[in-house]
């Protein structure tokens, strides 16, 4: 709880009135798996608005800070390995010095959602996910916001691993990286519009 207390009454850095995190698995082995989607979803998001996420002293995630309409925003994926990604938190809170939790998004792959469905919830259960479980433990709370990324689950429950894992091909390449693309649209929605207008506004989108 001290880390809460931290954010909400320590604030050291130039503030940001958002912090939007993709979650994702560092290096070649995992780029364009399922499980990277949240991370992906905000690289393109980066590159969309023109800037390039970069490293920082005494940081754990690669950065980049957005003008938007309703301030600062700022972008960032960890450089830890999915199970560990609480550990970019505290240096990111300190960094943006956010006004509470609900200001921290998580963007994260979800296999209760079917592919190409998003939502946009604040706080919530962490539904078995290792990099929820993570920050949540670091944060001693789960009043953060998420937006789910849908990828569905395999045929069989053996196959989870190798179906987040590993890098799709062909169709389910290219079906992929258009949910990718989605995800980016909808935290556009997020950065440009007051969250309870972007919930619903992509809590209500179909294909």
């Amino acid at each position: 709880m001290a880390l809460r207390r931290s954010v909400e009454g320590g604030r050291r850095g130039s503030a940001s009135t958002l912090l939007i995190v993709g979650l994702a698995n560092p290096g070649e082995e995992y780029a364009g798996s399922r499980h990277n989607i949240g991370g992906d979803a905000v690289r393109l998001l980066a590159q969309r608005r023109g800037v390039r996420l970069a490293l920082e002293r005494r940081q754990r995630a690669v950065s980049a800070t957005i003008t938007t309409p309703r301030g600062p925003v700022t972008l960032a994926v960890p450089t830890t390995y999915m199970n560990e990604s609480g550990a970019a938190l505290p240096p990111l809170l300190t960094r943006t010095s956010l006004a509470g939790l609900t200001h921290l998004v998580v963007a994260h792959d979800d296999l209760d959602l079917e592919p190409g469905r998003l939502q946009l919830r604040l706080g919530g259960g962490l539904a078995g996910h290792n990099g929820l479980r993570s920050i949540a433990q670091v944060l001693g709370s789960q009043d953060f916001a998420r937006l789910r990324i849908g990828i569905g689950r395999p045929t069989h429950k053996d196959q989870v691993t190798d179906y987040v894992l590993k890098r799709p091909t062909g169709a389910r390449k290219a079906a992929l990286e258009l949910d990718v693309a989605r995800a980016a649209d909808a935290l556009e929605v997020l950065v440009d519009t007051e969250f309870e207008v972007a919930q619903r506004q992509i809590n209500a989108a179909r294909d």
